[in-house]
């Protein structure tokens, strides 16, 4: 006679249960302990891919996807149209020395206020567009591979007109513009700006420590965020900031119309400076050359350096609407 022994169903069940938790909790564990692996894993796929896209924006044979949503026709925009005009009426090649009279910048001013990203052929960028997850929404800052574009309007000898699009974080140095007037529409988005002015008589310090650079004094003009809608900024050849910085606080896009163009056998090169606190070459100036700062003032003044062409300013050319 066979022997039968019937197990209670709910035992069984509970056996089960309990043999499958703890085969769960083993394996959870390990897939725990794997996490680490499994993210450095995909992290070096995502750098191999971000070196990729930055060797391949900079081949002369890729054309990068148009983030920026450009219009890709060539017609000419009215707006634009009438600011060539306005342009041509009141620059000249010989703008060298003198600013122009203060009627035709108003009218620039007034006309350039009225200017968004549509009038030259931008749709605006979204800040969600623009985290910088990167691949698969790591949490890696992929902007940095990103290149503010430049956008040629017009160029001749008397004015250049330009947009510079930039993504979050993107920088354009502190830079100069020697000899030259400079009128700076933000299109949309945030940007800080910082600029300066030399101070006149020039102060020049000479370190006596080898690798110290020259510097130069120079007065704070402007240190704040420009936020579309916002007025048309200018800057004149000894005022208003003429050595700047700007720096992208969101996505974002600057109308400029520089006059005259930059034009280095005529003296117009663009120089790249550093700036240090006041403080960090004291006040020991020679006597005669005004330069003595007030206490209490010192935050107003910085010392700048001329540096080389920075090796991260990383731009590429992009399309708008031409007149």
């Amino acid at each position: 006679m066979e022997l039968i022994i019937r197990s209670n169903p709910v035992q069984i069940i509970r056996h089960q249960i309990c043999s499958d938790s703890c085969e769960n909790k083993g394996k959870q564990e390990e897939s725990r302990q794997n996490i680490p692996k499994m993210f450095s894993e995909i992290q070096k796929v995502t750098d191999k891919a971000m070196v990729f896209l930055q060797k391949k924006a900079l081949s002369a044979l890729y054309i990068p996807k148009q983030k920026l949503h450009m219009a890709m026709n060539n017609t000419t925009a009215p707006k634009v149209q009438l600011l060539y005009d306005l342009c041509k009426t009141t620059f000249t090649p010989s703008g060298l020395s003198s600013s122009p009279s203060p009627q035709p910048i108003h009218k620039l001013c007034s006309l350039l206020d009225t200017f968004g990203p549509a009038d030259v052929g931008l749709k605006e960028e979204s800040p969600d567009d623009d985290r910088g997850h990167g691949f698969f929404g790591l949490n890696r800052v992929t902007r940095w591979a990103q290149p503010i574009t430049y956008l040629d309007i017009h160029e001749c000898d008397s004015f250049t007109m330009c947009v510079f699009c930039f993504p979050t974080s993107s920088v354009i140095p502190l830079h100069d513009h020697p000899g030259m007037t400079v009128l700076s529409k933000v299109l949309y988005g945030s940007m800080h700006v910082k600029a300066y002015d030399w101070v006149e008589p020039s102060c020049i310090k000479e370190s006596q420590e080898p690798g110290c650079p020259q510097v130069r004094l120079a007065r704070l003009a402007a240190d704040k965020v420009l936020t579309a809608p916002c007025g048309t900024s200018i800057l004149y050849p000894k005022t208003g900031g003429n050595l700047h910085c700007f720096t992208a606080v969101t996505p974002c896009a600057v109308l400029d119309v520089l006059a005259p163009p930059y034009r280095e056998d005529l003296g117009r090169k663009c120089t790249y400076y550093v700036d240090y606190p006041y403080s960090a070459f004291g006040n020991d100036f020679p006597q005669g050359n005004g330069a003595q700062i007030s206490n209490g003032k010192e935050e107003e003044y910085a010392w700048l350096a001329e540096i080389e062409t920075p090796d991260d300013l990383y731009m590429r050319s992009g399309k708008a609407l031409r007149r």
